[in-house]
Formats: C-alpha cells, sequence, structure tokens
C-alpha cells in the first residue's frame, strides 16, 4: 500500500495561494488554509524557494504605473465603479501580501503565521464584498486599469521581514487608515444607494485595517527587540533605504493609536 503524502504546511499553502491567478479560486484557497490553523503545521524553520510568476494574477485587469490609471468622478456611475475598482485592486494585493508575508519569512513564532493568515482571509472577504458590489453595478474586477504600487514595495522587501513589516503595512496599508474617512464622506456625498452600499463596506474595511496594522506594528516591534534596535530611528533609515513614500497628512491618528496600530510618536 502506498503511503498518503504528508499534508502540506502553512507556509507551503500559503506559497500555491499566493502562486494562484484567478482571484476567487485565491479567496477560497486561503480560506481553507484558515479552516486548519488549530491543527496546521507551519515550517518555521524551512527554508522554502521563491518560484518565479509572484504573485498570481488575473490576465485583467491591465497593470499600468499609477501617473497612468485616468482618475474620474464618483459622482458618475461608471466613475463610482471605477473608484472602487481602485479598492477592489487594493484588496485584492493584499490578499497577496499577507500570504507573502506568511510563507517567505522563516523562523518567527507561530503566531506571525498565524497573524498573517487571519490578515489574508479578511483581506479576502474584503475583496469578495467589493466585487460582489461591482457586480451589482454592472461591473467586475478586471473592467478597469490598475496599479501595482502596493505589490511593489512587497517585492523591494521579500528580504527582510523587520522591512516588511515597517513598511507595508505601517506604512502603505496604514495609509488606508487616513484616506478612508475622506473617501466615505465623497461617497456620502454621492448618496446613490451603490455609493452609500460602499461607505458600508468601507467601515468593515476600516475595522480590519487597523487590525492588520496593529499586527504589522506588533511584529516589527517584536524585531526591533530582537535585534536591539530603536524602533523609531529605524524606521527612518529603514524608509530611506527603501524609497517608501514620504507620510503626509490627515493622518488617521485617533483610532489607530488607542487601538496600538500606530506608534504615539509616529514617525513622518
Amino acid at each position: 500500500m502506498i503511503a498518503s503524502p504528508p499534508p502540506l504546511e502553512l507556509r507551503q499553502q500559503a506559497l500555491q495561494a499566493l502562486l494562484e491567478p484567478d482571484p476567487q479560486r485565491k479567496v477560497l484557497l486561503a480560506q481553507h488554509i484558515r479552516a486548519q490553523e488549530a491543527t496546521i503545521l507551519i515550517a518555521e524553520t524551512a527554508d522554502l524557494q521563491a518560484p518565479t510568476g509572484l504573485p498570481g494574477c488575473p490576465v485583467r485587469p491591465e497593470l499600468r504605473s499609477h501617473l497612468d490609471v485616468p482618475k474620474r468622478s464618483p459622482f458618475t456611475q461608471e466613475g463610482l465603479a471605477a473608484l472602487l475598482h481602485a479598492v477592489t485592486h487594493i484588496e485584492f494585493n493584499a490578499i497577496n501580501l499577507a500570504l507573502d508575508a506568511a510563507w517567505r519569512f522563516g523562523g518567527m513564532p507561530r503566531a506571525y503565521y498565524l497573524d498573517w493568515l487571519k490578515v489574508a482571509c479578511e483581506e479576502a472577504q474584503h475583496f469578495s464584498l467589493l466585487r460582489a458590489h461591482l457586480q451589482t453595478m454592472g461591473y467586475d474586477y478586471g473592467d478597469f486599469p490598475a496599479h501595482t504600487g502596493l505589490w511593489d514595495m512587497t517585492a523591494k522587501t521579500e528580504d527582510d521581514v523587520l522591512a516588511r513589516m515597517a513598511l507595508v503595512p505601517r506604512t502603505l496599508e496604514a495609509r488606508g487608515l487616513d484616506a478612508t474617512p475622506p473617501m466615505q464622506a465623497k461617497l456620502r456625498k454621492v448618496g446613490t444607494p451603490a455609493a452609500l452600499r460602499a461607505v458600508e463596506i468601507l467601515d468593515i474595511i476600516l475595522r480590519d485595517e487597523i487590525g492588520h496594522v496593529a499586527i504589522g506594528n506588533h511584529w516589527y516591534r517584536h524585531l526591533c527587540s530582537q535585534r536591539g534596535l530603536d524602533p523609531i530611528a529605524t524606521y527612518a533609515v529603514l524608509a530611506k533605504h527603501y524609497g517608501a513614500p514620504r507620510l503626509k497628512g490627515p493622518l488617521n491618528l485617533d483610532r489607530a493609536v488607542r487601538r496600538g496600530s500606530r506608534m504615539p510618536s509616529w514617525p513622518c
């Protein structure tokens, strides 16, 4: 009798999900891994090799520089759909970056991998909510061009988990905490049922993203302590070295600091 192969460990499954190009299939794979979290092995110390083709992405949307993505008014149906498509694309990229954080870096505590698996599943829910809403408006993910800004920094920081924690969840994703309330205010001015439903979805996303930035901050502080580094001074060095965008206001510090997702002395 031929023995069955051992089940894939969390990091291996996260890599498989990251490589998956079909968005719906990627969502299902992330959810499948999360369902195993109580018993799944993680392979914390395994040296996994990065294959080509990361991340797995569908043929559409067409990817462009952020400077080449046209801006439209949300006061038109197409413009509203384009705005929501941009947020949907951010959430798709966020699934990928959480999966990448879960598989790429060995030697972290078990809680680190489970944290990023949780983030991947919540990002998958955000993507699914936004995509379903787009479909009710007569559009779908892929109908508008998109840019790669969030993944670009993920690729830059692939060799150092400290840089990744500093500059992706705590910097680029944290901008979502700042950008979401003004976006919601604009959508309330639009006032259509589609715009108001988008406000409700963004409430869910904002609630979860506060936790995601807090996770990034927790592991950034953990790594700084482990390496004997000052977190604020180290952030400035990393931001300069990796060319992170300079943070600019308005910063949504009230909710973020109270939830521990940003340091009170946030380096600007």
